[in-house]
């Protein structure tokens, strides 16, 4: 179906259907931003849009959110002079990484539910489940690849991407009863006490973490 809506996008009067289309997602991230979720009617009610025209570009809802979604596709969350121990890194990583999540709550939010409602053969589909932050997290732990063993390292990754994203911003923030700003300092304080723990199993580290601020 998405292939059929961007063949008749690129087809005819492509810059007046580039507008329309520009103009459903900025309605559906819109109405996200209210907390809710749309539908391809809500997103086409609020453009001013008829729905018969809007369900050429998007013919149902998992469409339209998907492309919906803020596109991270940098590889690394980091600057070409970006510190080389690896605790300064991850603290970089921590911010910017909790600052997109705040940025994109709403998105994430109605990604993470699609996510949740998806078979698992198709998750991998949605933007969300690309692994990205996997990648940041690794790429600001790059520095300590030679010094653990992979297994060991792969495993510091993956619970430090647990205690970061979406996921632990909702539990927090709606199951825990934390503000967001509690929410992300207790999400980054979690990520370097796990660095903390596994610098401290690595001779001549003695576990040393700078304290964020």
């Amino acid at each position: 179906m998405m292939g059929m809506s961007t063949s008749y996008e690129k087809t005819g009067r492509t810059q007046q259907k580039s507008r329309t289309r520009a103009a459903m997602l900025t309605a559906a991230r819109e109405l996200l931003a209210q907390g809710v979720t749309p539908t391809v009617e809500q997103a086409a009610e609020r453009a001013a849009i008829s729905r018969t025209t809007a369900y050429r570009y998007f013919p149902n809802q998992r469409v339209l959110l998907i492309a919906g979604y803020p596109q991270l596709d940098v590889a690394s969350l980091l600057d070409d002079e970006a510190p080389a121990d690896p605790a300064a890194r991850l603290e970089v990583v921590t911010e910017r990484f909790a600052q997109q999540i705040l940025e994109h709550e709403p998105e994430l939010r109605a990604m993470l539910r699609l996510s949740l409602e998806s078979p698992p053969r198709r998750q991998g589909a949605l933007p969300l489940r690309q692994g990205r932050a996997i990648g940041w997290i690794e790429d600001a732990l790059e520095p300590l690849r030679e010094r653990m063993a992979e297994p060991q390292f792969r495993r510091l990754v993956l619970a430090i991407r647990a205690t970061l994203g979406i996921e632990a911003l909702v539990w927090l923030t709606d199951i825990g009863g934390l503000s967001r700003e509690q929410a992300v300092d207790l999400m980054r304080s979690s990520a370097h006490t796990l660095l903390r723990s596994a610098l401290a199993d690595i001779p001549g580290t003695g576990g040393s973490v700078p304290r964020q601020e």
